[in-house]
This record gives C-alpha cells, sequence and structure tokens, in this order.
C-alpha cells in the first residue's frame, strides 16, 4: 500500500512539474516572439522565399511558416537554461511595455550597427597586429 501512495505521490508531482514546465516554455516563446524575432523570421521567410516561383509561393509559405514552432521551441530551450521562470516573467513584462515595444523595434537595426561597428573595430586591431608582427 506505501508503494501505491508513493507513485501515486510521485506521478501528482510529476504531472505539476511537467504543467509548470511547459507553462514556462508557453511564455519563454512569448518573451521571445515579444522581441521582435518573430519578424524577423517572417523576414527571412520572405526573403528566403523571393526565389521561389510564384505558383509554389502559398505551398512554400505554409512549409516554411510550419518550421517555426520548432525553431521557438529550442530558442525557449536555450533561454530557459540562462533564466528562470520570475526572469523571463518579468521580461515579458518590460516588452510588452512602451519602452520594450520600442526596444523590440529597434532590435534588428541596433544590432546590424553594431556589427557594423564590431567589423571597422576588428579591421582596426587587425591592422595593430600587423604592426606588431613585423
Amino acid at each position: 500500500m506505501k508503494k501505491l501512495i508513493y507513485v501515486i505521490a510521485f506521478l501528482y508531482a510529476f504531472t505539476i512539474q511537467a504543467q509548470d514546465n511547459a507553462e514556462f516554455k508557453a511564455q519563454t516563446i512569448e518573451f521571445i516572439k515579444l522581441t521582435g524575432t518573430a519578424d524577423a523570421f517572417n523576414n527571412a521567410i520572405s526573403q528566403i522565399g523571393a526565389m521561389v516561383p510564384e505558383d509554389k509561393k502559398e505551398a512554400y509559405t505554409k512549409e516554411a511558416n510550419g518550421t517555426l514552432e520548432d525553431l521557438y521551441g529550442q530558442l525557449a530551450d536555450v533561454y530557459m537554461k540562462e533564466f528562470t521562470k520570475e526572469d523571463i516573467a518579468q521580461l515579458v513584462v518590460f516588452y510588452k511595455s512602451d519602452l520594450g515595444k520600442k526596444l523590440a523595434s529597434k532590435q534588428t537595426d541596433l544590432a546590424q550597427a553594431g556589427m557594423s561597428i564590431g567589423q571597422s573595430w576588428g579591421m582596426e586591431l587587425s591592422q595593430i597586429a600587423q604592426k606588431y608582427s613585423n
């Protein structure tokens, strides 16, 4: 009888943890979408799909969009390793604020500008390294 009670308690705890994890993952996916990532993925689907003939574009778009759920799940797993459920909840609140929405809308431009600055800096470092290599 004790074993049965332990098994029931274990299954109950496992079920609660699975539900909690599913909620955490769903909220993490919501956070990822709020950051502007959804727009970036949709743009990528459109840009890559530009080479698809017009008569096949609808099928391509449907299949490409079908890959997003798995992609979001994989990204959520990465974020869930780095942030707690409470962290993600606070980030969702932030990204729903006016400032968070502004940041999300500027994210791609900021990343591109940062990459450009980083490339220029890398070239500068290469010149410095060459100076000391001779």
